[in-house]
């Protein structure tokens, strides 16, 4: 017997699905307060991951010490407590990131569609949007830093509630052989 992965939609997925869409249409709504909480979020998650990691770098026993590991949990730590310091200085290093990952990302897009004749017209379509969407984060930073992290993370709840709602979510699935 094996196990395969199958899509299929359940009445609990349909009331995870709209309360999804719902809470996807209220961080929209509240994109700044959004940010703000994902930033200090993301800060905190930072020092926790930094503290298990520079723990675990001096209690391993058969191989020694990791100063890598340490360095590495080290600097999470400086950076978790830096952002939970200041949440707009991380969320414009954030957008920052964000606004380069989009330009990056077309860029790529771009230069793949000369590579892949049969999607070109979408690889140069979604690249030129990509690109676009970049320029227009990085040129207008001080708009941006607020409420692009909060709008980014709404779009994305209201996305994933909407496929959960239509496609169900995927779940493993027992398939005899024969």
């Amino acid at each position: 017997m094996s196990t395969v992965m199958d899509r299929r939609r359940t009445g609990w997925d349909v009331v995870l699905g709209i309360l999804l869409l719902l809470a996807g249409l209220f961080v929209l709504g509240n994109a700044v307060i959004a940010t703000f909480l994902s930033v200090l979020f993301l800060g905190w998650l930072a020092i926790g991951s930094g503290v298990v990691t520079l723990v675990g770098a001096f209690v391993r026993r058969e191989s020694g010490i990791s100063w890598s590991a340490a360095l590495g949990g080290a600097v999470l730590i400086v950076l978790g407590v830096i952002i939970v310091r200041d949440p707009l200085a991380g969320a414009a290093g954030l957008t920052l990131l964000a606004g380069a990952l989009f330009l990056a990302v077309g860029l790529a897009r771009l230069f793949a569609a000369a590579q892949v004749p049969s999607a070109r017209a979408v690889l140069i379509v979604s690249g030129i949007l990509s690109v676009v969407l970049g320029l227009i984060v990085l040129f207008n930073l001080r708009i941006a830093v607020p409420s692009l992290l909060g709008l980014l993370l709404g779009i994305q709840i209201l996305v994933e509630g909407a496929t959960i709602l239509v496609a169900g979510r995927l779940r493993p699935t027992s398939v005899t052989a024969s």
